[in-house]
């Protein structure tokens, strides 16, 4: 009777001396999910793409839909960047805790504002979002809104760990306001420069460093560039003076490089999103990278 007890014991210490289950987070795009490592640095962290992915182009692949079921918390874009893959995710994980309007379903479009928009939503003929730009990462004062609505929904969903998440967000905006200091100074010399851009991706980021983009390759957000349409910024291009040609890594250079051969332009390759491999790891990295390339054109 005696071993009986002693075994019951035993086994009841150890389901008590069990750690709690880390939360399990699926992250759409790379910024969420880096942002994510940092406010929850205990958590299981996922990111449905990388940097060399259009995020409005992606599989609803069996290894996301295993991903996704197993989250206890989903952190996307919002204002539709997703709208051609995640519901159809959604629907096969059948996961209640990430459905829309639910506390696990965090949409970084619906804690700030957006630009951008258009009163028509133009799903599979480009990337026109009525409900506006979905790329808001590239903005340091709406991430630094985001970060803490995202920390106070942590905070809901795993309260028992409240306290971690209040230290993780305290310890990362201290940092960032810091930083956001930093690149103000630094890319006081890229005030009203001109650049010549392909697609909104880094509206965002143009408008918090004051620069002016005065073309785009795309005739419309999300079209491919036209023959027509190249030639034409070739003759609209000559009165004015761009720094560079900007374009994302996870687009192809061939018009970009066309562009810069008619017109003498340099080319500037930006990653949108942080990247591992490439050594950036964080929104701050990535903020550092882009401001240091784009001061590169105006040096």
């Amino acid at each position: 009777m005696r071993t009986v007890i002693k075994g019951l014991l035993l086994c009841l210490a150890g389901v008590i001396a069990m750690p709690v289950q880390a939360l399990n987070i699926f992250a759409c795009e790379p910024e969420w999910a880096a942002l994510a490592r940092q406010l929850a640095p205990d958590a299981t962290v996922f990111s449905a793409t990388h940097a060399y992915q259009d995020p409005h182009y992606i599989e609803a692949r069996p290894s996301l839909i295993a991903r996704l079921r197993r989250a206890d918390i989903a952190f996307c874009s919002g204002a539709e960047l997703e709208a051609g893959w995640l519901p159809a995710l959604q629907q096969r994980a059948a996961d209640p805790a990430v459905r829309d309007g639910l506390p696990g379903m965090v949409y970084a479009a619906d804690i700030v504002s957006t630009i951008e928009k258009h009163q028509v939503s133009l799903v599979g003929r480009g990337h026109v979002h009525a409900q506006g730009n979905p790329h808001l990462h590239l903005d340091p004062e709406r991430v630094e809104d985001i970060a803490k609505a995202f920390s106070q929904r942590l905070q809901r969903i795993d309260s028992d760990n409240a306290d971690l998440y209040q230290q993780a967000l305290a310890t990362w905006h201290a940092h960032w306001k810091k930083k956001k200091l930093q690149w103000r100074q630094q890319s006081l010399i890229l005030r009203d420069q001109q650049i010549v851009v392909q697609h909104t991706t880094f509206s965002y980021l143009w408008r918090w460093l004051r620069m002016k983009p005065v073309a785009d390759l795309e005739p419309s957000p999300g079209v491919p560039p036209t023959l027509s349409h190249l030639d034409g910024l070739v003759t609209a291009l000559k009165d004015k003076q761009p720094r560079a040609i900007v374009y994302n890594w996870y687009q192809s250079e061939k018009s970009p490089r066309w562009l810069a051969e008619k017109t003498g332009l340099p080319l500037l390759s930006l990653p949108s999103t942080v990247s591992k491999k490439d050594g950036i790891e964080t929104l701050e990295q990535l903020f550092d990278h882009l401001i240091a390339q784009l001061r590169t054109t105006v040096q």
